[in-house]
């Protein structure tokens, strides 16, 4: 049986290591936050001070942080998990992360013979808890065969996409789109209630037609009913936007809809919700009515 180290506790890490200890894996854990690792201890999990002791005696290293900025610290910083990572273990990237920092953190990894896949994935909180999520894989094609028993209790689907940053490159094509999607919903939505067309039938016809996708579905109603209770978090949608932004850059490509969608999102920080889930977009553009329609 395969050791775990599981390095970042939030809204999906959490249910992910979950996963790995029903399945009966040994997860030493650690978070930023140790509080977060309390309710996996109870579990039978082992908490650990730093990335660094929690890799010490992994065969897997698996990250899921926030960004670029955590996953170097928590790969490369003083007490990273590569200061104590034993030769052949597999490093996984779960977050969503740019494509240079893929191939950078490879580099690294493999630098300590060690080996990389970045995997992050598709789907929220309760993806995770009932391991269903869908893991976005780049790497070689054997490291991912060794580390597919690991994916697998966290798993609906994995897919392997291609060399390293296929997997970041991917995500951050889906996330664009989901975050474009949303921010398009959200002024649609704020056109309703400000027309007095009645919302609910209005909606109806979005969801059930052309528009109906499984995020409109999805985040339609949470916009309705004002629940922004984290599902994804709304600071975090705006950088998969900007890290989609600056790569497709370097392809010539430039995504105009994923700037205007930031743009609304940037909005939504400024009115103080960054750490509401990303479907909280619509909030900017309520507060620019000339009047709130709770239809």
């Amino acid at each position: 049986m395969q050791t775990v180290a599981f390095l970042g506790l939030g809204v999906m890490g959490r249910g992910m290591a979950s996963r790995l200890i029903d399945a009966e894996f040994p997860v030493t854990a650690w978070n930023r936050s140790p509080s977060r690792v309390e309710p996996l201890q109870r579990k039978g999990a082992t908490a650990a001070s730093s990335p660094a002791e929690a890799a010490a005696a992994a065969d897997v290293i698996v990250s899921m942080v926030a960004d670029d900025g955590a996953s170097r610290e928590v790969w490369l910083g003083a007490q990273g998990a590569l200061a104590s990572a034993r030769a052949g273990t597999i490093a996984i990237e779960c977050s969503t992360v740019s494509p240079a920092w893929v191939a950078e953190l490879a580099h690294e990894v493999s630098a300590r013979g060690c080996a990389l896949l970045d995997a992050p994935v598709l789907g929220s909180r309760a993806q995770a808890a009932e391991g269903q999520l869908v893991f976005l894989v780049g790497g070689d094609g054997a490291v991912l065969e060794r580390a597919r028993p690991i994916l697998t209790p966290m798993s609906r689907t994995i897919g392997h996409l291609g060399p390293i940053g296929s997997g970041a490159r991917m995500k951050l094509v889906n996330n664009f789109m989901a975050g474009v999607q949303a921010a398009n919903l959200a002024e649609a939505l704020a056109m309703i209630e400000a027309s007095g067309l009645d919302r609910d039938a209005a909606y109806s016809v979005l969801s059930n037609g052309a528009p109906g996708s499984p995020l409109v579905k999805t985040v339609g109603p949470r916009m309705i009913a004002r629940d922004y209770d984290v599902n994804f978090m709304l600071s975090l949608m705006r950088k998969d936007l900007a890290y989609a932004i600056e790569e497709a850059a370097t392809r010539g490509i430039v995504l105009s809809t994923a700037a205007t969608a930031r743009a609304l999102y940037d909005r939504a920080i400024a009115a103080g919700l960054a750490r509401a889930d990303f479907s909280a977009v619509i909030e900017p553009l309520r507060a620019s009515l000339p009047r709130h329609a709770d239809q």
